[in-house]
């Protein structure tokens, strides 16, 4: 490990266990001194599946489950713990950064503790499965309230800091359901959008200030992935979240899927000097492959050359030899 981020301090939101934990810990190897977080202590129980659900699991799929779950359970005063073990410095804060407040107590505790705050990585998120056609007011909320209101909870609280020191990292965790989900959970994908909008939004305000602000989209095994796999069990065949049984994450699945220490070491890297210029990007992390997503661009174009609106019978004629000329509607094929 290097120095690069020696005397930096970082918040990692969403980091008693899996991706975030990993972050966390590989941020204080670079040299920062970190403040961990999640709600509440102990171990965040599944935010896919009821304990009567895990009880419908099948004898040996429920062993399996409560084994591995129970060898990643962690919260933010056990990751402070490791990284003060392995020589760092670190502390826990325990609060919900959907709440405005919270949120803002979050980053005082880094500025009283190491008297400033340079990075600050969102890590925190919530799941929750429906058809659309069935979902509830209340998964809608309980998911969005994290992603993207507590990401604009702490960057809010944040930047302040960051403009009077003109210097500035945030690193927000999306997915790729930003841009919509073969699986059923439309709220998840409006809530990761939501992150993608307001990173550039930030990014592009901050630029001048020697702040930057990106996505990363992190694929590793983590808590998720194992309530995904047990989840199509635990549910009548109909509310299926997934388009087909095919798609369900099996235990094979889950053993070639990398572990969360692969996304830190990229994370650093844009929590560094090195990163100045980088800001408003989204990248996928996934194991030693890190992608950079393209910029969304016009792609094709109508135009009426008269002063007058279009009709419809010159939209019945023109639309399909111009603007759909070509086209395939990303609704049929999402990610083929």
């Amino acid at each position: 490990m290097s120095d690069v981020l020696k005397g930096k301090v970082a918040i990692v939101t969403g980091s008693g266990q899996g991706i975030g934990r990993a972050i966390a810990i590989g941020l204080a190897q670079e040299g920062a001194k970190v403040v961990t977080n999640n709600r509440k202590k102990g171990s965040t129980p599944s935010q896919m599946l009821t304990q009567e659900q895990i009880n419908k699991l099948d004898a040996k799929k429920k062993e399996w489950y409560e084994k591995e779950t129970a060898a990643i359970s962690g919260d933010a005063e056990t990751t402070a713990a490791t990284i003060k073990k392995n020589g760092g410095e670190a502390v826990p804060f325990f609060g919900d950064i959907a709440d405005f407040k919270v949120a803002g107590e979050l980053i005082n505790t880094a500025v009283k503790t190491f008297d400033k705050i340079d990075i600050l990585v969102n890590i925190a998120g919530g799941f929750g499965f429906s058809p659309f056609e069935k979902m509830t007011e209340e998964l809608f909320d309980k998911v969005t309230r994290t992603k993207p209101k507590g990401y604009f909870n702490t960057m809010r609280h944040a930047v302040p800091h960051m403009i009077e020191q003109k210097w500035g990292r945030i690193i927000n965790a999306t997915s790729r359901a930003w841009q919509g989900d073969t699986i059923k959970h439309a709220e998840y994908c409006t809530a990761n959008a939501g992150v993608v909008g307001l990173t550039k939004a930030v990014a592009i305000e901050m630029w001048k200030h020697n702040i930057t602000c990106n996505c990363v989209s992190p694929f590793a095994k983590t808590r998720s992935a194992y309530d995904l796999s047990a989840y199509p069990s635990t549910v009548p065949k109909e509310d299926n979240p997934f388009v087909t049984e095919g798609m369900a994450f099996n235990d094979s699945f889950i053993n070639i899927t990398p572990t969360p220490d692969y996304i830190a070491p990229f994370v650093c890297y844009l929590a560094s000097d090195a990163a100045a210029k980088i800001s408003g990007s989204i990248f996928n992390i996934g194991g030693n492959t890190v992608n950079l997503y393209s910029e969304a661009t016009m792609a094709f174009t109508l135009t009426k050359l008269d002063s007058k609106p279009w009709t419809m019978e010159e939209l019945l004629q023109q639309a399909p030899r111009g603007l759909f000329a070509g086209y395939h509607a990303p609704a049929e094929n999402p990610f083929g």
